[in-house]
C-alpha cells in the first residue's frame, strides 16, 4: 500500500510476518519482524499501522517490538490466517481469510464496522484481491481458486456488497488472479500468480495491456510515486527450490513499473470505523 501522506510504500512478507517500510525518495528500505504471519498492513487516518495478522486486525506503530489485538477473526482455528485486507473509499475495512493447505470452503470475506467483522462471502477457497471503482457503485473481488474476478454492487454509505457476479475469467494457462487495484480511469490491474504478470481490464472487462515480470508468483500491486503513475508490484519464492531460484533470481523482489497512467490514490483505514472490541 501506498501512504502518499509520506511517501511511503508498505509492503509484507507473509509467512516470516515481516513488514516492510520503502521512502521512495531515497530508496531506502526497512524491516521489521512482528512476529506472526501477516497478509497486509494498512496506514491508519490517525496514524500508526493495522495489521492483518493470523489470528486477527492489530495495531502497529513503526519501530515497537510488539503489535496489539485490535478485532480477533478466527482466533480460534489454527489452521486459517488472515490473508488480503484493503479499505473501502471511506476507510471501512475489508479483508479475507485462508487455510493454509488452501482447504476449499474455509475461506471467508469480511467486512469490519462497530459491531466487529461480519462475513460477507463465506466458502471461499483464497479471498483475495480487493477495489472499488471510481465512482464506488462496483467492489471487485478475487477468490483465487475461482480463476474469476467477480464484481459486487456497493452502497459506499452502508457497505453493503450485493449481487456477487462475474466480471473476468482468466484463461487456463494464464495464472491465478491475486491482488489487484483501480486507476483512475476506472480500469483494474490484477496479479497474475503463477502467470508473471500483471494486466489491465477497462471497466468493461477488456483486456488493454499485460505487463510481464521475470517472475512467476506476482503477488499484488498498487499505484505509488508523486504522480500516482508508478505501478509497484509485489512477488513471492513460496516453495520454490533451488532450481526454480536458479532460475528466476529475482523472485520474491518488488517491482517499480512505470506507467502513462495515474492511479487511484489508496485509502487509509478510518479507526472510527472498526470496533475496539476484543
Amino acid at each position: 500500500m501506498w501512504d502518499g501522506r509520506e511517501g511511503i510504500l508498505w509492503f509484507v512478507d507473509v509467512t516470516p510476518g515481516a513488514l516492510y517500510r520503502l521512502e521512495a525518495a531515497s530508496g531506502e528500505v526497512e524491516r521489521r519482524l512482528v512476529g506472526l504471519p501477516m497478509g497486509a498492513a494498512i496506514p491508519g487516518r490517525q496514524g500508526g499501522l493495522f495489521l492483518a495478522l493470523e489470528n486477527g486486525v492489530h495495531t502497529y506503530s513503526w519501530g515497537d517490538d510488539t503489535t496489539s489485538l485490535l478485532v480477533p477473526v478466527e482466533a480460534h482455528d489454527t489452521r486459517v490466517r488472515m490473508n488480503d485486507a484493503k479499505c473501502d473509499p471511506l476507510g471501512r475495512l475489508w479483508a479475507g481469510t485462508m487455510a493454509y493447505d488452501f482447504s476449499p470452503g474455509a475461506s471467508t470475506l469480511y467486512r469490519f464496522d462497530l459491531t466487529g467483522p461480519t462475513p460477507v462471502e463465506t466458502g471461499c477457497t483464497i479471498a483475495n484481491g480487493m477495489g472499488w471503482s471510481p465512482d464506488t457503485a462496483i467492489m471487485y473481488f478475487v477468490d483465487s481458486a475461482t480463476s474469476r474476478i467477480d464484481i459486487f454492487d456497493y452502497d459506499v454509505e452502508t457497505g453493503a456488497a450485493t449481487d456477487r457476479r462475474t466480471w473476468v475469467t482468466i484463461e487456463d494457462g494464464a495464472g491465478s488472479p491475486d491482488g489487484l487495484t483501480v486507476d483512475s480511469e476506472g480500469c483494474v490491474w490484477v496479479a497474475l500468480w503463477g502467470g508473471g504478470a500483471v494486466r489491465r481490464y477497462s471497466p468493461d472487462g477488456l483486456l488493454m495491456e499485460v505487463v510481464e515480470l521475470p517472475v512467476r508468483q506476482v503477488a499484488s500491486a498498487c499505484f505509488g510515486g508523486p504522480s500516482l503513475s508508478d505501478l509497484y508490484v509485489t512477488t513471492a519464492a513460496y516453495q520454490m527450490t533451488k532450481r526454480d531460484l536458479e532460475r528466476e533470481p529475482l523472485a520474491g523482489a518488488t517491482f517499480v513499473v512505470a506507467t502513462d497512467v495515474v492511479g487511484s490514490p489508496s485509502v487509509t483505514l478510518d479507526q472510527g470505523l472498526v470496533s475496539t472490541t476484543t
